[in-house]
């Protein structure tokens, strides 16, 4: 097994927060892997992973190595690991598309996107020069033309796609499709975190479920102040992401709630919050008797590094499917890792299905079903 390698379509906290923990983890080696689900998985460990590639719009991290973009404007997560190695990765502009918001403009330059006043690179020709495994898409809410466009750049060139984002793609039959035929494993569609809104929403929702009581109504509202906050500003953008988020919780429920009493999506943009994320939760049901029963919670996360770890254990089912031999939708990470996978299934399941892929005992199937 040699190195996982790995080209990033947008260079924003998310993937700041994954090259810099991916740092932060070969430089401490031999300290507990504190933030890993998994310290090894199907034989790779985080030091395996390579980045090769990059792809971004923004002035100030265009033409800038990979190791210095990570920190630039609007960039705000919270840092992991710095200096980071500069691997020789420089970032590329890609095209611009539906990639930017409009109203953006009206912000403070530190806050919003600046589009890089150059011409789009051949992203099909960087990624087959540079012999990438897998594409991660870590573009902004809403940009459906450029997720399509990055996911036809990896059906041209044969490299695997890991769809981080709330545009239907891997769920999309005809995707789906496309990419089995031609023999290739992916990821998504948009990412779970760690410990994030949506994994607690649906745990506390099936939990009610499977106590009895019967759910009548919920709320989740988020606030957060980095530029995926600022970009959802424009509702238009956000049809997709709440479809999502409310399909990951309703799903984890044998009787789903009737549209009107169920409310789960982005809120407002508090810039002073940064690359925090705070969740509000409310839960009302009736127990036994028919007598109420209520629960609000408050989650507070860094948004990006929430992420990271289930991007890295991603990353590896990739790596070990493409070496099976598997194509197409990998079910169990997508429905484990992922708000809108092809196929909804319980955590326990999705992740049994994980552990036989990442098991040296897994037989190749024809599709990815099996993983």
């Amino acid at each position: 097994m040699g190195k996982i390698r790995v080209a990033l379509a947008g260079v924003g906290n998310c993937a700041s927060s994954l090259v810099q923990g991916h740092e932060y983890y070969r430089t401490h080696r031999k300290e507990a892997p504190i933030g890993l689900m998994h310290e090894e998985l199907g034989g790779y460990r985080v030091e395996d992973i390579e980045f090769v590639a990059a792809f971004d719009i923004d002035a100030r991290k265009v033409g800038r190595p990979l190791a210095e973009a990570i920190f630039a404007h609007p960039n705000c997560t919270k840092t992991i690991q710095r200096p980071v190695r500069d691997s020789g990765i420089v970032v590329q502009m890609g095209p611009v598309l539906d990639g930017v918001a409009d109203h953006m403009v009206d912000y403070p330059e530190e806050r919003r996107f600046v589009v890089a006043d150059a011409e789009p690179c051949d992203v099909p020709r960087v990624l087959e020069e540079t012999k990438a495994d897998l594409l991660i898409c870590y573009l902004p809410v809403g940009s459906e033309q450029a997720a399509r466009y990055y996911a036809e750049c990896a059906l041209k060139t044969g490299v695997s796609l890991i769809n981080c984002i709330p545009v239907f793609i891997v769920s999309e039959p005809a995707f789906a499709q496309r990419f089995a035929e031609a023999g290739i494993p992916v990821i998504g569609d948009d990412i779970k975190s760690q410990v994030g809104a949506t994994i607690v929403h649906r745990i506390l929702a099936r939990l009610f479920d499977e106590r009895g009581v019967l759910l009548d109504r919920t709320y989740q509202l988020n606030t957060g102040g980095n530029t995926d906050f600022l970009n959802m500003l424009e509702r238009r953008r956000l049809k997709t992401k709440k479809i999502s988020k409310t399909e990951a919780v309703q799903s984890a429920l044998r009787q789903p709630l009737a549209e009107q009493n169920v409310h789960i999506g982005p809120s407002d943009y508090v810039p002073w919050q940064g690359d925090n994320k705070v969740c509000f939760l409310r839960i009302e049901g009736r127990g036994w008797g028919n007598v109420p029963i209520h629960i609000e919670a408050r989650l507070s996360v860094e948004d990006s590094p929430n992420s990271a770890g289930v991007v890295i254990d991603a990353i590896r089912c990739i790596a070990v499917a493409r070496e099976r031999g598997l194509a197409g939708p990998l079910e169990g990470p997508s429905a484990y890792f992922m708000k809108h996978p092809p196929r909804q299934m319980p955590e326990a399941e999705a992740r049994e299905l994980i552990e036989q892929l990442a098991s040296p005992l897994v037989i190749p199937g024809r599709t990815g079903t099996a993983g």
